[in-house]
């Protein structure tokens, strides 16, 4: 769409990335660099992830690192996810219907008892 100026207007929504880490955190690492293509992770719009982010705050996670345990997603930051905790965050998230790939996503961490890491905004 043309603004008054003449130029497209491009709106870009705002992403979280998931993937799944081949190995576990390792303890005193950060995980602060912002390294997508590692884990092979995928895109979730934060509008949908808006709808459940308060819904996760029940849920035991890792922010950046192992010696900082935290509840719900580092939302501006790195969330590290146990196997322990995907099942909990399944159900979260079971009944939305565009958090279907993410869904997909846990449960294969889960199915093959790995951790996921969380890219936030």
């Amino acid at each position: 769409m043309l603004n008054k100026s003449g130029f497209v207007e491009v709106i870009y929504m705002a992403k979280h990335e998931f993937g799944i880490m081949m190995d576990a955190p390792q303890q005193g690492k950060r995980y602060d660099e912002y390294e997508p293509w590692k884990y092979a992770c995928i895109s979730v719009d934060d509008a949908y992830l808006e709808s459940v982010v308060e819904r996760l705050t029940s849920i035991d996670f890792y922010w950046h690192t192992l010696s900082v345990k935290g509840k719900g997603l580092a939302y501006c930051g790195v969330t590290l996810v146990p196997p322990c905790s995907l099942k909990a965050f399944i159900d979260v998230i079971a009944d939305n219907s565009e958090l279907s790939e993410l869904k997909k996503l846990l449960e294969k961490a889960l199915s093959n008892n790995k951790w996921v890491i969380h890219y936030g905004l």
